[in-house]
């Protein structure tokens, strides 16, 4: 039992629950599931707790997403136990895929950070590899609505043209599932926890990214259902304008030279001779 597993709840019922709690309790490799409840009530804690090795925490004052999995996080760091997974509500997948990215991992000492392959309940692809974001990527994603422009803009920022097919070191990965060396955490640091919920996984992986490997593992995958809620609720999306506006106030807007480095060093890896427009600098 060499990993620990959290997971923040809010408002989930038991069927939503259901796949990723079996996909966690099922392995062997989980020493704890620590889920951290942020609903106005604690009527799942029967269904949650029946569940072997699982630890609930009813916390509805509710402090956001990286504050709730930082609970969990600090306990792993002072138990040292070795590898932290941190999943959503809304994945599933065969326990198994933990056996080979815990084992990747040990393999691979300077890994901080590795990701799955993610793909939808449609067995589609989701393009969760990106560069750090710009200003400018930001605003054409959210506000521009030509769609010829966003999908320029996406085919560079998530990485579209490398396939998905091979191990890459990327700056940015999806907070849905992530699996840390809890050494790499003593040293970079946990989330952010001024970020209540979005742009907290892009600091925390490039903090990582800055000492660390942060790794696309494309050989195993998970499903995530990804309902982009902050598109169609107006609270979540002004959450997420906030989230975004502290993440370049703390890195930089237009005058991030690590972006600069870090994004180019990428591109430059992942496509030797240039694609398209993956080469152009969009500072």
């Amino acid at each position: 039992m060499r990993l620990s597993v959290s997971l923040v709840t809010y408002m989930q019922t038991k069927e939503e629950l259901l796949p990723v709690m079996e996909s966690v309790t099922n392995s062997p490799l989980v020493k704890r599931l620590q889920i951290i409840d942020n609903s106005p009530t604690n009527e799942l804690q029967p269904f949650l707790t029946h569940f072997p090795g699982v630890e609930y925490l009813h916390n509805p004052s509710n402090p956001g997403f990286g504050a709730s999995h930082n609970i969990a996080l600090r306990r792993s760091l002072e138990e040292n136990i070795p590898y932290h997974l941190i999943v959503n509500p809304d994945v599933s997948f065969d326990s198994s895929i933990l056996d080979e990215l815990v084992r990747y991992m040990d393999e691979t000492h300077e890994a901080g950070l590795i990701t799955p392959k993610i793909i939808y309940p449609d067995g589609s692809l989701q393009y969760h590899c990106k560069l750090l974001p710009t200003p400018w990527d930001w605003f054409v994603r959210g506000f521009v609505p030509f769609e010829r422009c966003k999908e320029r803009i996406n085919r560079r920022f998530e990485l579209k043209e490398f396939g998905y097919d091979q191990i890459a070191d990327i700056p940015y990965l999806n907070g849905s599932f992530m699996l840390f060396r809890t050494s790499a955490l003593q040293v970079t640091g946990i989330f952010d926890e001024r970020f209540f919920m979005y742009s907290e996984d892009t600091d925390l992986t490039r903090r990582i990214h800055s000492v660390y490997r942060t790794l696309f593992y494309p050989f195993v995958s998970v499903t995530h259902t990804f309902n982009r809620e902050s598109h169609r609720n107006p609270r979540l999306f002004l959450i997420q304008v906030y989230s975004t506006v502290l993440y370049f106030s703390k890195w930089g807007w237009f005058t991030d030279e690590e972006r600069k480095i870090i994004n180019k060093t990428v591109l430059q890896t992942l496509f030797p001779t240039p694609v398209d427009s993956c080469e152009e600098d969009q500072e």
